[in-house]
């Protein structure tokens, strides 16, 4: 059997066969299959014979495969069905005369591979068995399989010229059938191999072994169990009869970033830069009488740039956890989605380097209010705030503020003792601060002297961000490759900015 830790894979292609005898293309070469992957050629390791099993089923061996070699167009197999021996074995003799299951799907253990971001390019693999299969992997090797070996067809020579001989061989009804004892014998004597080998059954006690490990054999042979011999205090420190277990599931750490996304206006961009026209200055009409002159108007116009940044990292992986972990690939995907979904919601709230997008609570022309006090959070001073905004954006605007600077909102009243907070009665609507949404921002500043701990605003008309490249994991597996390793490089290039000051206002705390 393989061994417990190896993970066992299935390949697939189409083949056809005769009456017992049966021979077809395991995989054939220069073909990738259904899940990107390629074998090249000289990857086999061709054993002398496999056990042809039926769906991969091991309780269902149906036959020996005892020819497998390498062409320059694929893995050719001949092996023979037991369909004297193993009533499953004629089942599925019938089923491939009828159409019914023509696929052949190898099953075997990975030693070497390049992998690509859509499947692998298998350089060295041990095979393990050679299943019938009714749908394949590999769905381009029927036609190669159809010029390599005959199809049976209904009334085609060969099977009339088998029926002849099956006619001639048949015993009388009432006489025992006659065997050939040689041929069983060397059918039987091939099994044994096999199972010697470990392919089929449960494996052999080699000489030598301790105690524990022929209870355990015995055990799985169903000739019960000696419980003071086998204890897994007795197999430490090698855990070889009682292994350790492994999950597939990652305990992970909690990751917080801002949701500056969900309420600012993000949109796509095409170049490293993105220029932004803006009126800096309205007409200047004026009421005038039916005949007096007119007075010109020149409304000012200018533009911003926002230039799109890049945040980048990489991350070395050995070939074998590649390999043997079967998901450390999304694991490593999230934590790179958490940790540039984290930077990037810092940077939008408080980026203020030449190699970060613009932060909102950077930009310096927004106007603000004075709090009143140094420390203690005034509920006035948030009403004073709130109404000094253009009623067009007070309507639409939105509180941000950390869950420090919401805890100490939340006790705050106004003259007649109602709460400023305001909980969300229904589901899926936010929290709200003098009737308008508060949404909480870990990287708003604490309250302090001289902080700005508050922001209310329009963001949808004040914070614009823009994409150019999404997160993306290229793989490099050539640069560490001597080193055992293959590099993944993860980059996103975002820009940012507060295109609209007057949309927003901070609350400064100061007494004057």
């Amino acid at each position: 059997m393989p061994d417990t830790f190896e993970r066992i894979e299935t390949k697939a292609s189409l083949s056809v066969a005769e009456t017992g005898e049966i021979t077809g293309i395991a995989w054939p070469f220069g073909t990738v299959d259904l899940e990107g992957d390629t074998i090249t050629k000289g990857a086999f390791d061709r054993p002398a014979s496999l056990p042809m099993l039926a769906e991969h089923d091991a309780a269902q061996t149906i036959g020996i495969w005892s020819e497998i070699t390498e062409t320059d167009e694929g893995l050719h197999v001949k092996g023979k069905l037991l369909i004297h021996d193993v009533p499953r074995a004629r089942e599925v003799a019938d089923q491939i005369r009828a159409g019914e299951i023509g696929g052949l799907s190898i099953a075997f253990v990975t030693k070497s591979a390049k992998r690509y971001q859509k499947g692998r390019e298998i350089t060295e693999l041990s095979l393990r068995e050679i299943s019938v299969v009714k749908a394949p992997c590999n769905p381009g090797a029927t036609v190669r399989t159809l010029k390599s070996a005959p199809t049976i067809k209904e009334n085609s020579s060969v099977e009339k010229e088998e029926q002849a001989q099956e006619v001639k061989t048949q015993p009388p009804a009432n006489d025992q059938p006659q065997v050939d004892l040689k041929a069983f014998n060397r059918v039987v004597e091939r099994l044994d191999k096999l199972e010697a080998k470990g392919f089929l059954g449960t494996p052999a006690i080699a000489h030598g072994e301790n105690v524990e490990k022929k209870a355990f054999t015995t055990f799985l042979q169903g000739g019960g169990i000696d419980r003071k011999a086998l204890t897994v205090a007795n197999d430490a420190p090698g855990y070889v009869l009682a292994p350790e277990e492994f999950t597939n599931e990652f305990i992970r750490n909690l990751v917080e970033f801002s949701p500056v996304r969900s309420i600012a206006d993000v949109r796509p961009a095409g170049s490293h830069k993105i220029v932004v026209p803006k009126r800096t200055g309205i007409t200047n009409a004026a009421w005038r009488g039916e005949t007096a002159a007119r007075t010109a108007s020149e409304p000012a116009f200018g533009e911003m740039e926002i230039d799109i940044k890049e945040i980048n990292t990489f991350v070395d992986l050995s070939q074998w956890m590649i390999e043997d972990s079967a998901n450390v690939l999304s694991e490593v995907e999230l934590a790179l989605v958490e940790d540039f979904g984290a930077k990037e919601g810092l940077a939008f709230v408080n980026g203020s380097t030449a190699v970060e997008p613009q932060g909102f609570m950077q930009e310096a022309t927004v106007a603000h209010t004075l709090n009143g006090h140094a420390t203690n959070l005034s509920a006035d001073a948030l009403i004073r705030l709130m109404y000094a905004m253009p009623a067009t954006y007070r309507n639409r605007g939105t509180w941000v503020m950390n869950g420090t600077t919401l805890a100490a909102v939340r006790l705050l009243k106004d003259g007649q003792g109602n709460y400023l907070w305001q909980p969300s009665y229904q589901a899926g609507q936010p929290e709200t601060i003098l009737g308008r949404p508060v949404v909480e921002m870990k990287d708003m500043p604490d309250i302090a002297s001289n902080a700005f701990p508050v922001m209310f605003g329009d963001f949808k008309a004040g914070y614009r961000i823009y994409d150019r490249v999404e997160l993306a994991m290229k793989e490099d597996p050539y640069t560490q490759a001597t080193n055992g390793m293959v590099r993944f490089h993860a980059r996103k290039r975002v820009g940012a900015a507060v295109v609209r000051p007057d949309v927003f206002r901070k609350l400064r705390m100061a007494a004057a």
